[in-house]
């Protein structure tokens, strides 16, 4: 019998998250049915959507999320002993699976995608659901052409990074917003942005019209709340805005959401085009996009950092630094 370590998830959050609303659980799991496999996880990923998603499940719940783990024993062929494998196990150290894909990605199981000597901790990063939320969401609902401005909101994150950098390999131009000028000079100085601003320390629409004088064409929107009023206010005719997420607000009240400058007067006038997604929608070519990400990162075009944690006892404190913006990249722990 194997014993496992998992996160339960034991109340809704109250603004941030709070150590007591874990519990560290010990259990030893069952022996192996057909079509099973066991894993030892190596990576786990810490990320907004699990802030955004506490409210929508009933709790007690397992704290969910991608880890990429190696096969330690199997009842499913596909997947031999020492596969390493992709799945949204979330916050344990060993667990059982099963793949699901009937059912829908958040059950599947996959082999970690060809890496080409890259880090496995990709796989819960560029080269899993971030990048293909960046990729997807950007190419297909932007539709960036050559010579177009584009900004980025939560621009140093995990998706924020990886997007501006695909919008300069489609030959655009780049501004990115972040919070420190420390991820300011990484933006500009490694990433290649034209342009990063710090939005607690600048008039950002200000900033945003001296970096933009034409106006923007395309908006990748990460973070929600009156920024985005703002640069949706300065977005050119037939502008398209992709909206990822809103991690300005998941740790308020819902019922006290901030309140932001109103959009239909630029969205009507502008004849803007704004489009929320989930990344989800385009599971079936995820490998599509993982190849191209790839060979993008092999290629130099495209540069990954990461922001890691060592210590599975560690995740609650890398996913409150994420939270908080602590990490320059993809925030991960090592366990």
């Amino acid at each position: 019998m194997v014993k496992a370590r998992k996160y339960v998830v034991k109340n809704h959050f109250k603004g941030v998250p709070k150590r007591e609303d874990f519990e560290l659980v010990e259990y030893e799991l069952p022996p192996l049915k057909n079509g099973e496999i066991l894993i030892k996880t190596e990576w786990l990923s810490v990320d907004p959507y699990q802030r955004a998603y506490n409210t929508k499940n009933k709790v007690p719940y397992d704290q969910f999320g991608f880890q990429v783990g190696v096969v330690q024993e199997s009842k499913d062929p596909k997947f031999p002993v020492g596969t390493k494998v992709v799945t949204h196990k979330g916050w344990c150290d060993y667990t059982i699976a099963k793949d699901g894909v009937a059912s829908g990605p958040v059950n599947n199981v996959y082999a970690l995608p060809d890496l080409k000597g890259l880090s496995p901790s990709l796989g819960v990063g560029a080269v899993g659901m971030p990048g293909a939320t960046a990729y997807f969401g950007f190419l297909e609902i932007c539709k960036p052409k050559a010579g177009e401005t584009v900004v980025v909101t939560g621009a140093a994150g995990a998706v924020g990074s990886l997007v501006g950098q695909i919008a300069k390999i489609k030959g655009c131009k780049v501004i990115g917003f972040a919070g420190s000028d420390d991820k300011v000079e990484w933006l500009e100085k490694e990433l290649g942005f034209d342009k990063a601003l710090n939005y607690k320390t600048v008039d950002i629409a200000k900033a945003l019209k001296e970096a933009a004088p034409n106006g923007v064409d395309c908006y990748y929107d990460n973070v929600g709340g009156e920024i985005s009023s703002i640069i949706i206010n300065q977005m050119n005719t037939h502008g398209r805005v992709a909206v990822c997420g809103s991690i300005s607000s998941y740790n308020d009240d819902v019922a006290k959401m901030p309140k932001a400058t109103i959009l239909q007067p630029a969205l009507v006038f502008q004849q803007l085009t704004v489009r929320g997604f989930l990344v989800w929608e385009w599971y079936s070519r995820w490998q599509e996009g993982f190849s191209q990400i790839v060979d993008w990162i092999k290629s130099g075009q495209l540069k990954t950092r990461e922001h890691v944690t060592e210590g599975f006892d560690n995740i609650f404190d890398a996913f409150i630094g994420m939270l908080a913006g602590e990490n320059t990249g993809k925030a991960v722990v090592k366990v």
